[in-house]
């Protein structure tokens, strides 16, 4: 991608430069902690597209881009939350909305890159983040965000970013909407190679199948177990069948008793999607060891309104 495409991306996305320590002049990262942009910036620009992640990298507390990834009938590796065209977001080449009714028809696995990259997933806005602007946007390659994500950083002097890609799938999705585990996992193991990112890459997914052939082909790649239900964290690894490096429930499953529990057995603990800064400072003060969140600008305000205190 060239560096005036990049530079006019951040220009229309651009944002207050606060960093945790007060020096606003300076792109660093100064603890441990991993705040991830969920889907780029869900809150304030369409998701899992080229903007979003392109206003993440503009807050230098954002260590992480957080990406769900979707297979292409051309095996291409495309950034999408759904594996077809979401009814609340999408848009026909014609200019139509995409329908609930006819949604899961519109298969990402079952269209070339070429057909995925005609929809406009972004012009509609999303009624759900009423801050987020709408713009004409396409759903990328995981290799073009990649491109763009790491030229940012250069160009604005900050640490290369990591990212935490989601392995979408179930097994009734099985060749239909998605490739085998097996083979989603060696296709995106064989991307993060090509990209040289694997180092910096987390692999998450609430699919222990996933996982499990990731952790089968990769043994060293980092991976993030996905939790949304009420089960013990002693069921849940043992569904999983391995301790994973991070553990990431929606954020109302995290006690205190799970964050120590999770840290004695050497696991992180990185919840999922919390918007409120009462909410992030609640799970920060319970020693979570990150946080995804739609809002990255928000983080400024948890450290101002705490420096207050």
């Amino acid at each position: 991608m060239h560096r005036i495409l990049i530079l006019l991306i951040i220009t229309a996305t651009s944002c207050s430069k606060a960093t945790r320590i007060l020096n606003e002049s300076q792109y660093m990262i100064t603890t441990s902690f991993d705040w991830q942009g969920h889907r780029g910036a869900r809150g304030l620009l369409p998701e899992n597209t080229l903007p979003a992640f392109a206003h993440a990298l503009t807050y230098p507390d954002v260590k992480t881009l957080e990406l769900d990834i979707a297979v292409t009938k051309d095996q291409q590796l495309v950034i999408s939350h759904e594996p077809w065209m979401a009814a609340l977001i999408c848009t026909h080449p014609d200019g139509n909305s995409v329908t609930e009714e006819e949604e899961k028809s519109l298969i990402i696995h079952q269209m070339t890159l070429p057909e995925v990259q005609a929809f406009d997933c972004g012009s509609r806005g999303n009624a759900n983040f009423p801050e987020q602007q709408a713009r004409i946007v396409r759903k990328p390659t995981l290799a073009a965000m990649v491109e763009m994500a790491e030229q940012i950083a250069h160009d604005l002097k900050r640490p290369l970013p990591y990212y935490n890609i989601e392995i979408k799938s179930l097994p009734e999705w099985d060749e239909t909407f998605t490739p085998l585990p097996d083979e989603f996992a060696r296709l995106l193991l064989k991307e993060l190679t090509r990209l040289g990112i694997a180092e910096r890459t987390t692999i998450q997914s609430f699919d222990v199948r996933s996982l499990q052939a990731v952790r089968q082909q990769a043994p060293t790649q980092s991976l993030a177990y996905l939790v949304a239900n009420k089960n013990t964290l002693e069921r849940n690894l043992d569904t999983l069948g391995f301790l994973p490096e991070i553990y990431s429930p929606y954020y109302l499953l995290c006690t205190p008793e799970l964050t120590q529990s999770l840290h004695q057995q050497n696991i992180q603990l990185i919840p999922w999607t919390v918007n409120d800064p009462k909410e992030m400072q609640r799970l920060i003060d319970m020693g979570v060891d990150g946080i995804i969140t739609d809002y990255p600008n928000r983080i400024r305000k948890l450290y101002t309104s705490a420096s207050l205190d």
